[in-house]
């Protein structure tokens, strides 16, 4: 399936979501931040689907917001695209897949927020990754959100103070990225460690995810306490008592998502 803004393609049980606007840089228009989320909340309710994939057309990942769409708006007309911008990285994070990105070029401002919501990411050789918002007058803050609990924050405050660019290498150290390869690699690197997600019992997946996001923010006794309950309701799956036989018998497990 194709859009103008986004190209939407299905590899068995993985989605790939390609932005489209590489004459534009892959920038975020509001247009194209809601069709991403609508697509997210499409994919994150099709079972068939194990994980995703978001690439970009071009040599640029995204440049982050639509800097067309940022001059002599209206108080609201800016909230409805930081809302926009908001609800997408939410999404990303809140479907049962994982996503991940597919880094092959430079990824500033929100695009780099973009990179950091992703559950995971792989990122080319030459990829770039800035929030060089504070140079232009209007500081990173809502990339900050995610780019924080990326790297932490002296890294973080470093990038978004000075607006200095890092390379794939130093994303990789910091931990904005998963790995680097050489570009040639990218496309097939990203789809080996999706298909190795989607091999998983994708209940599990999604029950780990989930709980992920819901426990990181949590103090340790907290966290604790909520993963001890979750842990104990997802041994009663049937894919749990599933995969723990077909552990003990020496067999591939047959999974049915219950």
């Amino acid at each position: 399936m194709h859009t103008e803004l986004l190209k939407i393609e299905i590899e068995g049980p993985i989605a790939v979501l390609t932005l489209n606007r590489p004459e534009r840089r892959n920038a975020l228009s509001l247009g194209l931040m809601r069709l991403l989320t609508e697509r997210l909340h499409a994919i994150g309710q099709d079972l068939s689907v194990r994980a995703v994939i978001l690439a970009a057309e071009g040599k640029v990942f995204s440049s982050g917001h639509d800097l067309s769409e940022m001059v002599a708006r209206t108080v609201n007309e800016y909230r409805e695209i930081f809302d926009a911008c908001c609800d997408l990285m939410l999404k990303i994070q809140s479907v049962p897949q994982p996503v991940i990105a597919e880094v092959q070029g430079t990824a500033t401002a929100a695009g780099c927020q973009l990179v950091a919501a992703c559950d995971l990411a792989i990122a080319s050789h030459n990829a770039q990754f800035a929030t060089p918002g504070v140079k232009i007058g209007l500081f990173c803050t809502t990339p900050m959100v995610e780019l924080s609990r990326a790297i932490g924050r002296k890294r973080a405050l470093e990038m978004l103070l000075t607006g200095r660019a890092i390379d794939a290498q130093t994303a990789a150290a910091w931990g904005l990225v998963n790995d680097v390869v050489p570009a040639t690699e990218l496309r097939e690197s990203t789809r080996r460690l999706a298909a190795q997600i989607a091999s998983a019992s994708p209940l599990t997946v999604s029950i780990g995810k989930q709980a992920y996001y819901a426990q990181i923010d949590l103090d340790q006794q907290k966290a604790y306490g909520y993963a001890k309950e979750v842990m104990t309701v997802n041994a009663l799956a049937g894919d749990a008592q599933e995969g723990i036989s077909a552990f003990l018998e020496k067999r591939a497990a047959c999974w049915n998502g219950r």
